[in-house]
């Protein structure tokens, strides 16, 4: 039902559109003590390796680069030491230890790099937690600052939404967000509730009729008896929810980190052996210590790092040249593991923007499509409201003079009114302005023609108003009820007090839905399912013109976690793509969570694991098909970088393998599985990506 119509000139600024959003409160990067030290670590290394390689005094570059390992190694080192004490060995810890047993041997500068990459990755976690966490504490700002409470005597008091108890009462003026969730008791308006349901449109509310904490009031003033608590209510809700998601979402690990302890362990007590048996047989000590340093360099896992990260970091950055934000090298990797689809409808396979699809004058009014529109674009050209904005640019694209409206009015709940040359045209609500129903103001001063100012004063029944009016008020009826059954929302048109035709209304679905939803078909194998806060006949065709089979509608937030938590109990690892407040839990929930970027909000875009910053919905499952091919890469670099370690250890254990010799095989794996992984930066590897890898996972 098409909601209240806003007087862009009875709404203070600042009221329904233009109230200000609260300002994010967002932690600064150098705020972070892992992002300075890391920081610190990368500008002591910058400055030492120029030294170094130009041939400067070997204490001019000695000393930035101890302070670099300093500044960088300490933290890691000491949650190693931690782990250490709790009977942990973390791969941390154990990088530490590899990069100073390459200072030690001479290999300064490649220990010092070691430590700049570990130190930025720990900044990098850092910073995306402290964000989330700033996104979900900035969500309460949704809620006003104060409510206005009615005593029992009728007069208000001003409280803060934590005093508001179960069964008071609070009055909602116009342009002021909603301070608890209960349920109208007198007025009518409509509430933009886009943050917790995602509808396109403002609902229209009357008494009886459910609101939310936070959501929007438009022109209508309400009264509204508390039914929950503030702690209780949806919007606080969300929050817990995206506070639990991400908290016992368990953390995916990289390849190499599942076999880190057996890794670890295996290693130290390889060093050690190669250290002490040599010694024990009467080998010299300095022999000893050199086969035992070299082996630890030639074991080490930067090659193994390396076979790790170069393809995930590079495919990173290439989906950043296409408008694709990956948060971390993780969320690239459980990108490619995904095999179920979740997919919002308002603003991810819609546009969110309400669009004029229907323009159809009724039999009998004497008006074409253009004379139609154009009065009713006149009529709603004062106000703001969505649908107004939409009826207007629908004119204005094709190519309509929209004439100056005299005398506008706007009713909650109905539409406006306003005189367009001698013509006096009614938009609005179908069920408010048929039947004979007028439409009136705030004020309740008639604002159009009753039906006895439209004819001769009757004297039989056969000459009623009444009469006259039933056969357009029939033809109307039954236009809506064909427009709102295919998924729209009608919009009455009323020319001198007779139905002159209907506006049929809807939120445009992307030019690339249908192939994106048949990509990620291929992609996982299964269709993806539709999750809406919308109606289920609006669901229901749109998922029809995608080739989406499970819809699930009229969902809250936490139904959304719930649909997207079945799924995952049945095995199956989901990627939810969303953009509202009201996807934020399920983004969080979620094994891989993907926001839209452009009307995305902070919440989502936050608690999101990539973000589509160009709002382009195909490049969602190219992304996942080139996590795949990262994936792929990285199992054939462990392979090479496996080769090269296995040969090393062997040669320094039966042989005498040369310490430089040792470095260079060591240096030789990391750079060639390091450039291996660099292919995936090349502007053709995300147009494959787009074009031929859609097998299902």
């Amino acid at each position: 039902m098409p909601s209240v119509l806003t007087d862009r000139r009875a709404v203070p600024t600042g009221a329904a559109r233009a109230e200000p959003a609260a300002p994010l409160r967002r932690t600064r990067v150098l705020a972070l003590p892992e992002a300075r030290w890391a920081a610190a670590a990368t500008v002591l290394f910058l400055l030492a390796l120029p030294l170094q390689l130009t041939g400067a005094p070997g204490w001019a570059w000695g000393v930035p680069y101890a302070l670099a390992y300093a500044a960088g190694g300490w933290e890691p080192a000491w949650a190693g030491l931690r782990a250490l004490a709790d009977r942990t060995l973390d791969v941390d810890l154990l990088m530490i230890v590899a990069a100073l047993g390459a200072a030690a041997v001479g290999q300064v500068m490649d220990g010092a790099l070691l430590i700049v990459i570990f130190a930025t990755s720990g900044a990098l976690e850092a910073l995306a937690t402290a964000r989330t966490a700033d996104s979900v504490r900035g969500l309460l700002d949704l809620a006003p600052a104060t409510a206005t409470r009615l005593r029992a005597d009728g007069t208000e008091e001003s409280v803060t939404p934590a005093d508001l108890t179960v069964g008071d009462t609070v009055l909602v003026r116009p342009g002021e967000r909603i301070g608890a969730d209960g349920r109208v008791l007198d007025g009518t308006s409509e509430v933009d509730q886009a943050t917790i349901t995602g509808e396109p449109l403002p609902v229209s509310k009357e008494p009886g009729d459910e609101v939310f904490a936070g959501t929007l009031n438009g022109t209508g003033a309400l009264r509204v008896r508390v039914g929950r608590d503030a702690a209780d209510s949806v919007i606080a809700r969300i929050v817990r929810m995206v506070e639990e998601a991400s908290g016992t979402k368990a953390p995916t690990q990289l390849f190499i980190e599942k076999v880190e302890q057996r890794y670890s362990l295996g290693m130290v007590a390889a060093t050690l052996a190669v250290f002490a048996v040599p010694l024990a047989l009467g080998a010299a000590l300095t022999g000893s210590l050199l086969r035992a340093m070299t082996f630890m360099i030639v074991a080490s896992p930067c090659a193994v790092v390396l076979a790790t990260m170069p393809p995930l970091l590079s495919a990173i950055a290439n989906a950043g040249r296409h408008g694709v934000l990956v948060k971390s090298a993780v969320v690239m990797e459980r990108l490619g593991q995904v095999d179920a689809v979740a997919l919002d409808k308002t603003g991810t396979l819609t546009e969110g923007t309400p669009r004029v699809t229907d323009v159809v004058p009724l039999p009998g009014a004497g008006l074409a499509e253009r004379e139609l529109l154009t009065l009713a674009a006149a009529a709603e050209h004062p106000s703001e409201h969505p649908l107004a904005r939409a009826v207007v640019d629908a004119a204005r694209a094709r190519g309509l003079a929209v004439p100056t409206a005299r005398g506008f009015r706007s009713a909650p709940g109905a539409g406006v009114t306003a005189t367009v040359g001698d013509r006096t045209v009614a938009v609005g609500a179908p069920a408010r302005l048929l039947n004979g129903t007028s439409q009136r103001p705030d004020d309740g001063t008639p604002t159009g023609p009753s039906p006895a100012d439209r004819h001769d004063s009757p004297t039989t029944a056969t000459a009623s108003p009444v009469t006259t009016r039933q056969a357009p008020d029939r033809a109307a009826a039954a236009l809506v009820a064909r427009l709102e059954a295919g998924g729209r929302t009608a919009v009455l048109v009323v020319v001198d007090g007779v139905p002159a035709g209907v506006l049929g209304v809807a939120d445009r679905l992307r030019p690339d839905a249908a192939v994106t939803v048949t990509a990620l078909t291929a992609l996982t194998g299964t269709r993806p399912t539709l999750l809406t806060g919308d109606n289920a006949r609006a669901a229901a065709r749109l998922a029809g013109e995608v080739g989406i089979h499970d819809v699930r509608a009229g969902l809250l937030p936490e139904d959304k976690v719930a649909a997207v938590r079945e799924r995952q109990d049945a095995g199956r690892r989901v990627l939810v793509v969303g953009d509202g407040v009201n996807d934020a839990p399920a983004l969080a929930a979620a094994h891989t969570g993907v926001a839209m970027g452009r009307a995305g909000s902070d919440l989502a875009l936050e608690t999101a694991d990539a973000v589509i910053v160009r709002d382009e919905l195909a490049a969602v499952p190219t992304v996942v098909a080139l996590s795949r091919r990262a994936r792929r890469l990285v199992v054939q670099n462990l392979v090479i970088a496996a080769v090269f370690i296995s040969g090393l250890v062997v040669w320094d254990l039966v042989g005498t393998l040369p310490l430089p010799l040792g470095v260079l095989g060591h240096e030789g794996s990391t750079v060639l599985v390091g450039l291996n992984g660099l292919r995936l930066l090349r502007e053709t590897a995300w147009r494959e990506a787009a074009r031929t890898d859609t097998a299902p996972a």
